[in-house]
């Protein structure tokens, strides 16, 4: 149910009548969602590290009470604390760097074979740019900056 992962200020009231009658049948789900949006907020306020830290703890405290079985997320975050406060410094994430990985793997599974760097490096730009027109380059430019690449990083 898609109302119940978008944003609820998006939601048109059809989509709100949805949720709410979502909720009726399964109340919990209600504080659930009340803790998601708690939680997409505190990331989305322009917060400093501080304040962020002692929104999320209250979140927890919250969360932890309603649902103990989601006290291994808070786990996670104790495990990971330093580096997810850090995004609060200067809101920069690795997500399109995740992205371009994750793209890679998929990218090897399906390529039966296609094991070269230069197979790989040209499909991945073909597949991140979705044609030779937005990449601005021809394949033999973008074989060049591999080349180039490869000097630099001495990669084999």
């Amino acid at each position: 149910m898609w109302e119940f992962r978008r944003d609820p200020d998006d939601l048109t009231a059809e989509q709100k009548q949805k949720l709410e009658e979502l909720f009726c049948r399964l109340p919990q789900l209600r504080v659930l969602y009340q803790i998601r949006v708690r939680f997409k907020k505190t990331f989305d306020a322009a917060w400093d590290r501080r304040r962020a830290y002692d929104a999320l703890l209250d979140l927890f405290v919250d969360m932890v009470a309603a649902f103990p079985e989601l006290e291994s997320f808070v786990r996670t975050f104790d495990t990971w604390e330093e580096e997810i406060l850090n995004y609060f410094d200067a809101r920069q994430t690795s997500g399109p760097v995740e992205g371009l990985n994750n793209k890679a793997r998929v990218i090897l599974k399906r390529a039966y074979g296609l094991k070269g760097a230069d197979s790989l490096w040209t499909r991945l730009i073909l597949d991140v740019n979705r044609a030779t027109d937005v990449v601005l380059y021809t394949m033999d430019e973008i074989r060049d900056l591999v080349a180039g690449f490869r000097a630099a990083f001495a990669c084999t």
